[in-house]
This record gives C-alpha cells, structure tokens and sequence, in this order.
C-alpha cells in the first residue's frame, strides 16, 4: 500500500457513510479497509475473529508446482465455486481482484487487493486484503508449504469483521460463510 494513501481505521464519523462508500468507485480508486495491512504473515490482530486452517493437498514437488500454478493463477478460487474477476492473470503485489459469491440479488462482491506474495523454492501463495465495497475488512493469507517429508500443505490465516451493517446483524450467518468457503478452499487443491 502506497504510504501516502492511510488505510481506514475503521473510525468513520457522521458524514462518513462507512465502508460500502466506495461501492461505485472503479476497482483501481478504491482503498484496503483495515490499517494492519501483512499482519497474516505474523501475529493475527486483536479485535478480529481468527480463522487458521490447513490441510494435505498433494506429495511431491510436482504436486506443489501444480498447485502452486492453481493458486497463484486464482483456479482455486474458481474451483471453490466464486467468480474471479482479476486485474492480473496471476496474483502479484498490488494486484485487485473482485470475487463474487450467490446468485441474482443474493450475489456478494467481495473486492480485494494482494498485499504480500511469497515466492520461494518451498513456499507458495499470497494474502489479500479488503477494499473499500467489500462486506468485511480483514486479510486472508493462503499459503503452499512442501515440507521435508514431500507433503504438500495449504494453510489459510484470516483475521476478519463486519464491515457492512447487514454483516454486522448476520455476523453467525456470515462466520459460517467464511467457513463454507474456506472448506472449499481446501478442497479445490486436492
């Protein structure tokens, strides 16, 4: 994130209309929502709830190059059933992507931008963080580690809330969402 342009604290006052402000923005004006921007790459923040889940995808470094290629070129995504609508073929720093889930008036745009990639020999994968019109505001990590023994594992680090009043009001609803997805995530590698 370019330092001159502050992230949302989420703190918005009366004349704020809040986080879906930007909804009708191009993809490119819009701004991350929340200020702890790379914080799935450490220690999760308070003051969000926490999502950490992992599974077996795959042996061997040909089962880690073809899911490495499935999720940096966002199939996985595809896979678990949400429409990708990418700025970048492949996800890369500052690249925008808007994912949507549902159908009809029941779709949810969920506008994100990556901002961390991990590129080395064992280790593949990227976060992304909320945009200004997206439901929530938080950072999601996915991450493809082939460890010593051959296997291949995907992890996915969250720390998300509401940002949207309805998300607020649903928030049990909304948690088994981000459930739903994230079992769908880890799946679409297999």
């Amino acid at each position: 994130m370019d330092a001159a342009q502050p992230a949302d604290d989420g703190a918005h006052d009366e004349q704020d209309p809040g986080p879906g402000r930007r909804r009708g923005a191009p993809l490119e004006r819009r701004r991350l929502t929340y200020p702890e921007v790379g914080a799935t790459a450490g220690a999760l923040p308070a003051g969000y709830d926490h999502l950490v889940r992992s599974r077996t995808v795959g042996a061997g470094e040909d089962a880690f190059r073809a899911a490495a290629e499935r999720l940096m070129g966002w199939d996985m995504h595809r896979s678990a059933g949400l429409e990708v609508r990418p700025t970048a073929a492949r996800a890369a720093l500052g690249a925008r992507v808007v994912l949507r889930l549902g159908w009809g008036p029941l779709r949810l745009e969920a506008p994100c931008e990556v901002v961390h990639v991990l590129d080395e020999p064992r280790r593949q994968g990227f976060a992304y963080g909320t945009l200004e019109g997206h439901p929530e505001r938080g950072e999601e990590l996915f991450c493809l580690d082939l460890r010593p023994d051959g296997t291949v594992v995907l992890s996915i680090t969250a720390f998300s809330r509401p940002a949207a009043w309805w998300v607020r009001a649903g928030a049990p609803a909304a948690r088994c969402v981000q459930e739903r997805v994230t079992r769908r995530y880890l799946r679409a590698l297999l």
